[in-house]
């Protein structure tokens, strides 16, 4: 079998780029340790969105933006995003991304605590993008589903945490322990409810594609 970093690799290596401000965002985010989605998990996110045509799509966690703005290359075109972010210092930033993209009307970027802002959201979605604390995703899970009509997509990213989720509590860092049987709790109950259609996909850190019934 072939190794799997040589795989991605290649992958990779076909990777026409997605024009020069996304990727000079990528770029300047992975020099500063700013924790963005992977190039190949990129490309799935942006063929899932060209495939459902999501009118409305929330996202949890912005960061820099880049992955709302990947997402607004696909979307239609009215189509508008809902992005949260909480860590403040990178607010500015996402807002600054958006400008440049001339994408403030199509992007709304909401600061606060998800929890609570999922609370205030109204209405359904048709594509959520869940991409923010690993540790959390349990939790918000039933307002998700609340958010969520049939035909819905919840796309759940990092849900493999680089391997670490196939091994026993005990075999990973202590300080992990707790985000790793929360994940595996979060992957339990995605493909185990009636109301989704999840597949488990081993791309970049793992990603779940879950459709609402």
């Amino acid at each position: 079998m072939m190794e799997e970093n040589r795989v991605t690799d290649y992958i990779n290596s076909l990777d026409r780029g997605h024009g020069s401000l996304c990727d000079r965002i990528a770029r300047e985010a992975r020099a500063a340790y700013v924790p963005i989605i992977r190039r190949e998990t990129a490309a799935f996110l942006q063929t899932m969105v060209a495939a459902v045509k999501p009118v409305r799509i929330l996202e949890v966690g912005t960061a820099v933006g880049y992955s709302a703005l990947l997402m607004a290359q696909v979307m239609p075109p009215d189509a508008h995003i809902t992005t949260i972010e909480k860590y403040e210092p990178r607010i500015p930033v996402a807002r600054s991304h958006f400008r440049e993209a001339g994408m403030e009307t199509r992007i709304t970027l909401l600061e606060g605590d998800a929890e609570e802002i999922l609370q205030q959201l109204s209405g359904t979605f048709d594509f959520i993008f869940m991409d923010a604390a690993k540790g959390q995703y349990i939790h918000w899970l039933p307002r998700i589903l609340e958010l969520m009509k049939e035909g819905s997509v919840l796309f759940s990213d990092n849900v493999l945490q680089d391997g670490d989720i196939v091994e026993s509590r005990f075999a990973v860092e202590r300080r992990n322990r707790t985000i790793h049987s929360r994940m595996r709790e979060y992957l339990y109950t995605l493909t185990h409810m009636e109301e989704l259609q999840t597949s488990i996909i081993p791309i970049g850190d793992g990603v779940t594609l879950s459709v609402k019934r």
